[in-house]
């Protein structure tokens, strides 16, 4: 039997295990037709990824597919999310005569292209009149930050250290990348989630697909078998999504996110997404069982960060709503225990090995990432000195003594990166508009925990997912899943924060399934 066609029925049964007992779950937050529409979809685009020869042919079926069931579904926001990481980010070259390249074209920019361009031009024609109009403090900040990264160019490292020049087609590339890659996905996520059921629906969706990608985490570690790295090197003849990563010893699974780190992040984000979720869900095993697969498909990547980032989720959620204190005494009992059960595991027991406290004295591995992350931070603030408010584009040709044995500067802190590339400037942009955000919604939320407890469980829960994502930014540089979900965290909080101004006016805008009574 060919090695596709195992990982297959390997993914195909891991999926629609956990699409069955989840659809009790999610059909509280949508309707069965989207839902049976999506698994569909899902089922179609995971064959086809895992068999076909090319990137081209996966396009082929994949572009009509995801047009036809956009405009069929009613909350396109959350078939994006379901699908977001249905196979892993494959970059490959889409060739244009006369020119070198047109752009890369990926699993990413196809669910933009075919699934978010329509839905934000039908949301530009809608009357909905409770959703976001115009332009907001967040759309400039994000649009300043979008003509840093047009007007600033930075060199790709190449290995030939040839450095590319610059040109008035690469300007309007960059432009429209940042236009596909990032600011679409912010528009159609903070104007298309116009009531609290499409927010709680595109968290639902979200969590399914993190499960899903969760169970696939544990296979690969426990059989030490990469599910999508086939189909990696068939489209592209080198291992680029699914290297074979490992820790003291164990595969760090990816999944079909493309990488240990960003399957970590999307997991945690996730776990954080489902302390909201599971208020809806009155049944203990259940909210347990989709807790404990998070965290067991957490452990799996052995990404030190996320783990950190989930925990920093967990509290915050915790800490921000009502009767905080004996809540947070009950949560900090319930997840020892689980913490114990699961450490009783092997892949407990593997993880916490590779902790640095864990770690043997004079352990080679360990010593030189924590020298090597100390001389990378030195010689970036270095840099950062010199160039203060715009950056330096060419920092990579003067960081060439960091190249490490993986051929590659691994530029571990996202603050740095881009403070380092954009400056002062760059950073204040970008982290200003994940921090307006966080204020917008925080605001609401504690100014209705009395009134309606569950919409500011649902706030309180976004706030957390941004605290949890600014600590793992610090330990990841910005990649993959966590450009993406970074973008659909601000737009869901834009959402969010612009329907708590709804609250007196119109009342309906708010309604939603009860929640379960122990967490009134």
């Amino acid at each position: 039997m060919p090695n596709s066609l195992k990982q297959l029925i390997v993914v195909w049964a891991i999926g629609a295990v956990i699409f069955r007992l989840g659809k009790p779950i999610l059909l509280r937050f949508g309707s069965e037709q989207d839902y049976s529409r999506r698994r569909n979809v899902w089922f179609v685009l995971t064959a086809t990824a895992l068999l076909s020869p090319s990137f081209w042919l996966f396009a082929f079926v994949a572009a009509p597919v995801l047009v036809w069931a956009g405009r069929k579904d009613r909350n396109p926001v959350a078939l994006y999310l379901l699908l977001l990481h249905v196979v892993p980010s494959i970059p490959v070259t889409i060739p244009l005569p006369g020119f070198n390249s047109l752009f890369d074209l990926d699993n990413y920019r196809l669910l933009s292209i075919c699934v978010l361009i329509p839905a934000a031009w039908r949301l530009r024609k809608s009357k909905i009149s409770n959703r976001v109009r115009g332009m907001t403090s967040m759309d400039l900040l994000l649009l300043a930050f979008g003509a840093l990264q047009i007007a600033l160019f930075i060199p790709p490292d190449l290995p030939s250290h040839l450095i590319l020049q610059d040109s008035f087609t690469n300007v309007l590339r960059r432009a429209f990348l940042f236009f596909i890659d990032i600011y679409i996905v912010y528009y159609a996520v903070s104007r298309g989630c116009s009531n609290r059921q499409l927010i709680s629906e595109a968290l639902a969706a979200f969590c399914l697909a993190s499960v899903i990608m969760a169970g696939i985490a544990v296979f690969e570690t426990a059989r030490h078998w990469m599910m999508y790295m086939d189909t990696a090197v068939r489209w592209t003849d080198v291992v680029t999504a699914g290297g074979y990563k490992e820790r003291g010893g164990s595969l760090r699974a990816a999944a079909s996110s493309g990488n240990p780190l960003a399957l970590g992040y999307l997991l945690a984000i996730a776990f954080g997404f489902w302390q909201y979720l599971q208020s809806h869900v009155e049944a203990k095993v259940p909210r347990l069982a989709v807790m404990i697969v998070l965290l067991l498909g957490l452990l799996a990547t052995f990404s030190r960060g996320p783990v950190i980032g989930a925990l920093g989720i967990y509290v915050v959620v915790v800490a921000m709503g009502r009767r905080a204190l004996p809540r947070l005494l009950k949560r900090a009992i319930f997840g020892l225990l689980i913490v114990m059960l699961i450490g009783q595991l092997p892949i407990g027991e593997r993880f916490a090995r590779s902790l640095p406290f864990s770690m043997q004295s004079g352990n080679k591995e360990a010593d030189y990432s924590i020298s090597y992350r100390e001389r990378l931070a030195a010689r970036s603030w270095d840099l950062i000195e010199e160039h203060p408010f715009f950056g330096d584009q060419l920092a990579l040709q003067k960081l060439e003594d960091m190249r490490q044995g993986e051929g590659i500067i691994d530029l571990v802190n996202t603050y740095a990166e881009i403070t380092m590339f954009y400056g002062f400037i760059g950073i204040g942009t970008f982290i200003g508009l994940i921090l307006v955000a966080f204020r917008r919604l925080y605001r609401v939320a504690n100014a209705i925990a009395q009134d309606d407890p569950d919409f500011a469980l649902m706030g309180f829960t976004l706030a957390g997912c941004i605290i949890g994502t600014l600590l793992m930014l610090a330990t990841c540089s910005f990649i993959l899943g966590y450009v993406k979900v970074f973008y659909v965290i601000a737009g869901l909080s834009t959402a969010y924060a612009h329907l708590g101004k709804s609250l007196k006016s119109d009342p309906k805008v708010l309604r939603a399934v009860e929640p379960s009574p122990e967490f009134r």
